[in-house]
């Protein structure tokens, strides 16, 4: 946008845009808007539009606006226009009052407090917003000093380490005033909106840490916050932020706990709110029962830590309590706020069995059993549902969260008590959901029974095998879960196996149960394979089942991988057979569905898509390369001395020319080719090195596959076949050529714009195959024609903000200067080709590594960043100072925010020095940890070269 629209023109687009009830009207509207707002104009057009106010939706465009380009676009000006438009956005929220719309407020606030936050300029600003506000308009000063603390760890405005210390630390110093002035407005006014807005600027200084502790007894705010817990009468908003508060005061005090009085205190004045949590519970009111229920996990978890101390002494914490009413809430009747407490036992789980104390253990023994007992209860489905939750229902969600849970906590009192307390209730005269729910909970500590349990498990077995088929669907299901997951018992107790296979294979006829009856088909498969090789042929009949009973794909997957896992354990011709067979008849349905789809296309080559047949269906190539997968996924087989006698690579070849005809014909159908890569992992990494007789072939297909489509899955499958082939000299050409190939699509791919962000998978992907090439072969990749390529993409790559895709680009980078600085004299010839590299693209790649940390990635990616580089500072000994040139380049970028001082540039050069001087197995000792002193150190000096406000 060159010319600045007239405010004619901006006025009849907002109007459009809220008014016009003509949809496309409207989009070219909100198009033309956004032009607008990503102009240098908007400037101009929204301070305009916030003076002039003629309605609201003119007033909030132009606020949204102003929030946006603050926070985004602010180096757009020059610094000295900074003071007047920091003037401007005051004026404009000193005319607001309390019937000014909050959304147009709370966007001119943050515009103001991101304005402040990256203005280096602006001393004592907090101070200065307070003065401009207070007694002038206390309304806007209460949103201001809500959303400046909010706003401090932000993302989006990339501040540096200096600066958001500089303004903590002011914060802090004002926190007294502010205290006073919140204070003052709850107690001059009697409006619960204003008392709302107090609580939530209150609970912003908690979550900062910029409220002394020591002050709290005295905090009016905090004082008041109990008060409103107290009443169960207030209305929910203002109930809902006292809790909040209360929370965030709970975690400021975890972390600075040194002041037995007020610990006291707060603990006192917190679970004397267990009488008001039992009045919301009689008033049916879940909402503040939920509130409670957070309150009093965070006061548990508060205290957590000294409790576990303490009680490891042989003394009671005052603070025990809070586990009772943890307790009390995990007992009320809405699941939901059970599952509020549940991260409160897994870390008293993890305390407990880090500090393995047998009287530890046992001292929270009786609050475990009451855990499990009620997560009994609350699994227990509506008497009046005919079958078990569904994966896509809340309640089925749940139940896999209390089973994770049991399964964490289990061992505080013993997996065989609880089946025990289970199989006891079980006894009883109960209704089907409260039988299903004691078999749930006995599925979930199944695996933990030892296989020498000869006084329950024998008669919850033989129940099961012998339950009547007119007994409820969802009791049915859970029964053979349980079945399922006694794998390892029924292993050790052989006599059982068929019986149990019979039953379960009766099972696969009920389509209600069939899913359930494979799922435990393949763990007693995959945990008895010795034994269950001698019913292979029983197992190829429940195979048959899959086109019989026309099971789901997922449910035929899990048959067939039961099956395999019985014939990896036959003689190796018995077992070549046997994969012929069960893939043959997987084969057949694949050649029917191509034909199928041939025909459908008259003849021709499909289109690049199987869509013309119904997912999961017969005609669906996806369901049979899906159950070929599973076969060669499980089969397991000892590798023979000879890997071109490998039992299953008959049938492997058997599988390739359709494998082939697949990513031929149907290449453009992303599920398809998905699907089709999976079964080619499965199956070479089932051959493994056997397969380097296909090696031209698959070599060959993978690149016009990725060449014409570019799918990601090529290059995961890629880096199978070095994996698996490398050992093979005469497969190792054929290899390098398909890396080759591959790097200038791949790096065109992530070339374009927006590319690396739309694409972080082939990112993750590439990366992982290079690292294996240079683990494999390194010599011959180092030496390749795409070395280049692949340095300028993973250069490209460092400043990815993805967690996997970077995490892969960085441990390739590290391996590959890790080569460069390799001494072993088995090693010189790859150590020269890597130092002619790193001569080439060094400087570039020490410059990105830099950057990416300083603008670019969240924190917590920075260790594996560090490790790059103090492998470059290794490398560059004897040679010109990479990384100080690269600091310093840093340093003469354009920047609002506070910059690294230049002391902070001198410690972090010198501490990166020092580091590359460490031995690389101390170093490697040291960043393998994730929570050390060291890597913590490098990632804080990383932060402190000084972070600039540039997108």
């Amino acid at each position: 946008m060159m010319e600045p629209p007239s405010m004619d023109t901006v006025y009849q687009a907002i109007a459009a845009l809220f008014d016009n009830p003509n949809a496309s009207e409207k989009e070219k509207a909100s198009l033309w808007l956004a032009d607008v707002q990503k102009s240098i104009h908007s400037w101009k057009i929204a301070d305009q539009l916030l003076q002039q106010k003629k309605d609201i939706h003119s007033c909030y465009f132009a606020a949204q606006t102003m929030r946006a380009k603050v926070q985004h676009n602010l180096s757009e000006l020059p610094s000295e226009a900074l003071v007047s438009l920091r003037d401007s956005l005051v004026a404009h929220l000193e005319q607001t009052s309390p019937e000014t719309s909050s959304s147009i407020l709370t966007q001119l606030c943050l515009a103001l407090a991101d304005l402040a936050l990256q203005m280096q300029t602006w001393q004592n600003c907090v101070s200065d917003l307070i003065k401009s506000f207070s007694n002038k308009n206390d309304f806007a000063l209460l949103e201001i000093l809500t959303v400046l603390p909010q706003e401090i760890d932000s993302s989006s405005l990339k501040l540096g380490e200096n600066r958001r210390e500089d303004i903590k630390a002011e914060l802090r110093s004002n926190a007294h005033i502010v205290t006073i002035f919140l204070k003052e407005s709850i107690t001059s006014s009697q409006n619960s909106h204003v008392a709302l807005k107090v609580i939530k600027c209150m609970t912003s200084w908690l979550q900062v840490k910029s409220i002394n502790i020591q002050e709290v007894p005295q905090n009016a705010v905090i004082g008041f916050c109990l008060q409103v817990l107290r009443d169960h009468n207030c209305i929910n908003t203002l109930h809902d932020a006292a809790s909040d508060c209360i929370c965030a005061l709970l975690h400021c005090l975890e972390e600075n706990n040194n002041n037995d009085n007020i610990e006291r205190l707060l603990f006192d004045s917190i679970s004397a709110l267990e009488e008001s949590y039992h009045m919301a519970v009689a008033h049916e009111e879940d909402e503040k029962a939920t509130n409670y229920a957070r309150v009093f996990t965070e006061l548990a978890e508060t205290f957590l830590e000294k409790i576990i101390a303490c009680t490891a002494g042989g003394n009671t914490h005052f603070a025990m309590r809070s586990l009772e009413l943890a307790l009390v809430c995990v007992g009320h009747h809405d699941y939901e706020v059970a599952e509020i407490t549940f991260n409160l036992w897994y870390r008293l789980s993890e305390e407990v069995y880090q500090r393995d104390y047998q009287p530890l253990t046992d001292a929270f023994t009786p609050h475990i059993e009451r855990l499990i007992e009620a997560l009994a209860r609350h699994c227990q489905c509506e008497p009046d549902h005919t079958h078990l939750p569904d994966e896509t229902d809340e309640f089925y969600v749940f139940r896999m969260k209390v089973m994770g849970l049991i399964k964490d906590v289990v061992f505080i009192v013993g997996s065989s008590s609880v089946f025990r307390q289970m199989f006891a209730a079980l006894q009883a005269d109960i209704s089907w959901e409260q039988t299903e729910a004691a078999l749930f909970i006995m599925q979930s500590v199944a695996k933990n029974i030892l296989p020498e349990e000869y006084e329950y498990v024998p008669k919850v077995v033989e129940a099961i095998l012998s339950m009547p088929a007119g007994a409820h669907v969802g009791v049915r299901e859970t029964c053979i879960l349980l079945l399922g997951e006694l794998c390892d018992w029924v292993e050790r107790h052989s006599e059982c196996l068929e019986p149990c296979l019979q039953f379960l294979i009766r099972a696969l006829h009920d389509k209600r149960l069939a899913n359930a009856a494979a799922t435990a088909l393949l763990n007693i498969c995959k945990s008895c394979r010795a034994q269950a090789s001698c019913h292979v042929s029983t197992l190829l009949q429940a195979g048959q089942l899959c086109d019989e009973l026309d099971l789901p794909l997922q449910t035929s997957a899990a048959i067939m991988r039961a099956l395999a896992s019985a014939i990896g354990q036959l003689p190796p011709d018995q077992m070549s057979a046997a994969m012929c067979s069960a893939v043959g008849a997987q084969l057949a349905g694949l050649r029917a569905a191509l034909d199928a789809l041939g025909a459908a296309s008259g003849g021709a080559r499909a289109a690049g898509s199987g869509g013309g047949a119904t997912r999961g269906s017969r005609l669906d190539p996806a369901t049979w390369l899906d159950r070929t997968a599973a076969l060669f996924r499980d089969v397991d087989a000892p590798t023979p001395s000879d890997p071109d006698q490998h039992p299953a690579l008959q049938a492997f070849h058997d599988a390739w020319p359709l494998f082939e005809e697949v990513m031929e014909k149907l290449g453009g159908d992303g599920r398809v080719t998905e699907r089709v890569c999976r079964a080619l992992r499965f199956s070479v990494r089932c051959v493994r090195s056997g397969a380097a007789g296909l090696a031209p072939r698959l070599a060959a297909a993978l690149q016009r596959l990725y060449c014409t489509h570019r799918p990601s899955a090529v290059l995961y499958v890629a880096g199978v076949l070095l994996d698996e082939l490398a050992p093979r000299p005469h497969a190792v050409p054929h290899l390098v050529a398909l890396l080759q190939a591959l790097m200038p699509q791949a790096f065109q791919l992530l070339q374009q714009e927006h590319g690396l962000r739309d694409n972080p998978d082939t990112v993750d992907d590439l990366f992982r195959l290079c690292i294996r090439y240079l683990q494999r072969v390194p010599l011959e990749f180092l030496s390749s024609g795409a070395m280049p390529a692949v340095i300028q993409c993973a250069i490209l790559a460092t400043s990815l903000d993805h967690r996997e895709a970077n995490s892969s680009v960085m441990r390739f980078l590290y391996d590959f200067v890790r080569a460069a600085n390799c001494s072993r004299p088995e090693k010189q010839q790859i150590k020269a080709v890597a130092d002619e590299l790193l001569n080439t693209y060094g400087q570039e790649l020490m410059y990105a590594l830099m950057e990416a940390s300083v603008i670019h990635l969240h924190a917590y990616m920075l260790s594996e960043v560090g490790e790059v580089v103090v492998e470059l500072v290794r490398w560059q000994a004897g040679r010109a100072d990479l990384l100080l040139a690269a600091v310093q380049r840093l340093q003469a970028l354009p920047a609002h925010g506070a910059r690294a001082t230049d002391q902070q540039r001198w410690q972090f050069h010198q501490y990166a020095l020092r580091s590359g001087q460490l031995q690389p197995a101390a170093v490697s000792v040291q960043a393998a940890s994730g929570n050390n002193k060291y890597m913590a150190k490098y990632a804080k000096n990383f932060r402190q070269i000084g972070f600039v406000a540039i997108e």
